[in-house]
């Protein structure tokens, strides 16, 4: 009896300890952290995307392999800077507006090597894969950049030959100077040498001209107006024609057809530091003394933009009135000026009481001859253009069509503004 009381003491004990170990078993799994999950995707890469050469894309293209305005404006000006060309995916990489992913995803599509090689990246390739041709006997010193290209130099070869000249003060002096422009290749040479009317040996006297008259001294500099200069004139400063159309387009477009200040000059990035401080003491900039329009004359159909900001509205307010008239097609009545988003009120309540509207070339239809386009397009007419031109199909009655769109009066109102 004794020995059977002790193995159910035992069993009792051991149930005991399974049910402790199973209970804590299962609390510490609660403990446990859960497993992190990941979602594995694949890289970003546009499902059109093929291979393609960086030189010639444009912003557009640019824009479509994923880069904003901005970034494509950076990639732009950078190749600019370069020298107009990407030599290799190491020097694209180098543009701060091409993200490493972004570059990693594109890098497998650049039709470009790795690496550019050395030396490469600062000098012309030697012209090859088109012959030069040559009519006959010619003075190098009197040929400009057209005449290079009518030989057979591409635009970028000819300047620098134009440039090596100038380096050497104006002309080639001997056959032996002419040989050593890095441009020439030596195949080249062979073939324009017979035809070269410069004497053969360099003069003795050469090599000090060349150092006691560099190229900067022969600029002669005069007081000038930046916001006189045309193209030439910017290049007899030194520019290129290339740098001389960027300081045109960076003055007429970006800030509006003048420089207001030394500084905006000093900001065009292909002036260097070092040729600011060689014109300043020569550039005058003049105020231009601009006739005061007269607004009572003025018509609010024509009125410019620079104008409308002379008048004293901001660039939103003009912005948005030369906007809404040219989706019109012209203003009918003054009311619809005061109508349009985005304006000083008080402002343009003043101006309306001051200058004259004339609507006499504003166009106007009858709704059977109305252009669909036009239709489609006036900001008027366009939710209601589709029903138009399904009812004049066999309704040629205006009276009759007004009747059919059951238009609200107000928006009949202001729709037959534009209509004979």
């Amino acid at each position: 009896m004794m020995r059977k009381n002790y193995y159910r003491k035992l069993a009792l004990m051991v149930t005991l300890l399974t049910v402790l170990l199973a209970y804590q078993k299962y609390t510490s799994r609660e403990k446990e952290p859960f497993p992190k999950v990941t979602f594995i995707s694949d890289a970003s890469i546009p499902a059109n995307l093929s291979d393609f050469d960086p030189n010639t894309l444009d912003k557009e293209q640019w824009q479509k392999l994923g880069f904003s305005e901005k970034q494509t404006a950076t990639i732009l000006k950078y190749k600019d800077i370069i020298g107009g060309k990407f030599t290799s995916k190491q020097q694209l990489k180098k543009c701060y507006a091409i993200s490493n992913e972004k570059f990693s995803v594109l890098s497998s599509f650049i039709l470009l090597p790795e690496t550019a090689e050395k030396g490469d990246s600062k000098r012309f390739t030697p012209y090859g894969k088109k012959g030069i041709m040559i009519s006959g006997k010619f003075n190098p010193d009197q040929f400009s950049v057209h005449d290079w290209l009518k030989m057979g130099f591409s635009e970028k070869q000819a300047e620098a030959i134009i440039k090596y000249k100038n380096y050497l003060g104006g002309g080639f002096v001997s056959k032996e100077k002419f040989k050593e422009c890095f441009i020439i290749s030596p195949e080249n040479y062979n073939k324009i040498e017979p035809y070269l009317l410069l004497p053969a040996k360099t003069p003795e006297n050469f090599r000090n001209f060349a150092k006691d008259n560099p190229v900067k001294s022969r600029i002669q500099y005069h007081i000038f107006d930046p916001n006189q200069l045309d193209l030439e004139g910017w290049k007899t400063l030194g520019f290129s024609e290339k740098q001389a159309i960027t300081i045109l387009n960076y003055r007429n477009r970006n800030l509006r057809g003048s420089f207001k200040s030394l500084d905006d000059l000093q900001k065009c990035f292909v002036i260097s530091a070092e040729k600011f401080q060689e014109m300043k003491p020569y550039i005058k900039l003049q105020e231009k003394q601009q006739e005061k329009t007269d607004f009572s004359k003025t018509d609010l159909n024509t009125i410019t933009f620079k104008q409308l900001i002379e008048f004293g509205l901001d660039e939103r307010s003009a912005g948005s009135i030369i906007g809404f008239r040219k989706k019109l097609g012209g203003f009918m009545n003054k009311q619809q000026i005061l109508s349009t988003y985005n304006i000083d009120q008080d402002l343009v309540q003043k101006l309306i009481s001051i200058a004259p509207l004339n609507t006499s070339d504003v166009p106007r239809y009858s709704l059977v001859n109305a252009p669909e386009e036009w239709l489609k397009n006036h900001p008027y007419f366009k939710y209601s253009a589709d029903k138009i031109i399904f009812y004049r199909t066999s309704n040629l009655d205006d009276k009759k069509i007004w009747k059919l769109l059951k238009l609200k009066p107000e928006y009949e109102e202001r729709m037959k503004l534009y209509v004979k």
